[in-house]
């Protein structure tokens, strides 16, 4: 690097779930590092994105879609995540569908710092069909919060990613970039793995399997390849409600379990650049999203 000024910060992607938050952290990142899917909850943890452009470096925070519905142990935990991610960053941005406005926004919203610059994220803008209608639902957006900008985009389209790049830029401080120039997310490859396993889990079972359906890696191995230069061993263990889950996931015949390893196996040698053998189990432990301690032993905070 030359002596140039840099310039670093911490952006906050919040909204209730399936808004689109984690298919928006993988664009600004430019890299998939945020399972997705159409269940709500699928993002689980706090998980940080790098991107550096230029002198400057973001630092996004994916965070799970903030839960109303249910007051177990799980939806405590993913709760005070996102509260921990909105406390101390630079910008925040409030993902919301373009032209929708619920009641699950608007418990969102109200956890926002009134101090902390908040960017309007009307996502989705794709499936609005008549773009006039917009312009009244911004009107009533503004009389809500004292947003610092409204950004009507779609995740999916790359030059509206740029062009949010471009306006969370001017918020960021001046300061060192705490991250090297070509890391992409401060999560291992072995939560990646987790995640991965969880995403398949969740698009091969559709809306029958109960998102308490969690994944525990048991094994994570790392060793030299004889034809390749990195193989990793992965056992994983997928923890249902019931044993009806448990035949659900593993389908006829085996066939849903080991597409979900072949599914996960392919990704992964795509993102670790290796050559990766996974082993998976199903278990059933009921009633562990009501149970603190079984929650926080499956790895929630």
């Amino acid at each position: 690097m030359t002596d140039t000024v840099q310039h670093c910060g911490l952006v906050a992607i919040v909204g209730r779930p399936n808004v689109g938050k984690s298919t928006l952290l993988n664009a600004l990142v430019g890299q998939k590092i945020s399972i997705t899917s159409r269940k709500a909850q699928t993002t689980r943890h706090r998980i940080t994105g790098i991107r550096t452009q230029g002198a400057t470096q973001f630092i996004f925070v994916d965070t799970p879609g903030f839960q109303t519905q249910h007051n177990n142990a799980l939806n405590r935990s993913l709760n005070k995540t996102v509260l921990g991610a909105v406390g101390d960053v630079d910008l925040v941005l409030f993902v919301v569908e373009a032209g929708h406005f619920s009641l699950a926004d608007a418990k969102v919203l109200a956890l926002l710092n009134e101090k902390t610059p908040v960017l309007l994220i009307a996502n989705k803008l794709d499936t609005v069909h008549r773009r006039a209608e917009i312009a009244p639902w911004l009107r009533d957006m503004q009389s809500r919060h004292a947003f610092a900008e409204f950004v009507p985009m779609s995740a999916k389209n790359a030059k509206d990613i740029e062009r949010l790049l471009g306006i969370c830029e001017k918020f960021l401080p001046e300061q060192p970039w705490w991250y090297a120039e070509d890391e992409l997310t401060d999560r291992s490859e072995r939560f990646l793995a987790s995640e991965i396993v969880r995403e398949k889990l969740f698009r091969l079972t559709g809306d029958e399997l109960p998102y308490t359906s969690t994944v525990v890696i048991d094994k994570f191995e790392e060793e030299p390849g004889k034809t390749v230069s990195r193989m990793v061993r992965i056992a994983a263990t997928i923890v249902v409600e019931r044993d009806g889950h448990k035949a659900m996931v593993i389908g006829d015949k085996g066939e849903r379990l080991k597409r979900i390893g072949t599914e996960t196996r392919q990704e992964l040698e795509r993102l670790m650049d290796a050559k990766v053998f996974i082993e998976l189990w199903v278990k059933v432990r009921s009633g562990w999203a009501d149970d603190e301690a079984r929650v926080r032993s499956f790895g929630y905070e």
